[in-house]
């Protein structure tokens, strides 16, 4: 079976930004812990609830607004920004040393996540091979499920030997290398958007 080739691209992109933030996972709570003034584990639980609110938040407008605008220009924006954007957010960990410097920075990561994940599934939806849907979705899930195990053993090596504002570099270098991939997709898109749709009724 063959897989096209930007299910491909957007698959090895999720594969690098994903596990590249699956090396923070095991050691966050001691990330708080250590570095954060006031840093408990209630701190921990609240850092976490206050991402996913954002991140919950924003989804469900941001999908609206893919599916009402046809072709996918401001799909693939969505997922371009949201993805530079919250790549950077493991670079702003290494300069807070306050719980509020730590929710601000989660509501920033939750808000970004929040705007590419629907735009990022609907052009994985879009183009996902008719005959293998079931398939390429399980390629996706096991090939981020894998990698986030493998990096979860490494960042806590990183972190141990080397220190955590090395590692939140290396996540966030990973992640804009995934980044990168997602750019390679573009030509791949249907771009035709609402702009597109009014100037060439207006130029027939």
């Amino acid at each position: 079976m063959r897989i096209n080739r930007l299910i491909k691209n957007l698959i090895l992109s999720d594969i690098l930004i994903v596990s590249s933030f699956g090396l923070i996972s095991p050691i966050f709570a001691l990330f708080i812990s250590e570095k954060i003034s006031g840093g408990t584990i209630e701190v921990v639980g609240f850092s976490w609830t206050i991402y996913l609110i954002s991140k919950s938040l924003v989804q469900l407008p941001v999908a609206g607004i893919v599916d009402k605008i046809k072709g996918e220009k401001d799909d693939f924006w969505f997922v371009m920004i949201g993805s530079i954007i919250f790549s950077l957010v493991p670079i702003l960990y290494i300069f807070i040393s306050s719980v509020s410097g730590l929710y601000l920075v989660q509501i920033v990561y939750g808000v970004f996540s929040g705007i590419v994940i629907p735009a990022w599934n609907a052009i994985y939806t879009r183009h996902v091979d008719k005959n293998h849907v079931g398939l390429e979705w399980s390629i996706w899930g096991v090939s981020i499920g894998l990698g986030s195990a493998i990096a979860s053993a490494i960042g806590g090596i990183i972190a141990y030997r080397l220190g955590f504002d090395f590692l939140f570099i290396v996540v966030s270098v990973f992640s804009l290398i995934g980044t990168f991939f997602i750019t390679l997709v573009y030509k791949d898109l249907h771009k035709i958007n609402i702009l597109d749709s009014i100037i060439s009724k207006i130029t027939k």
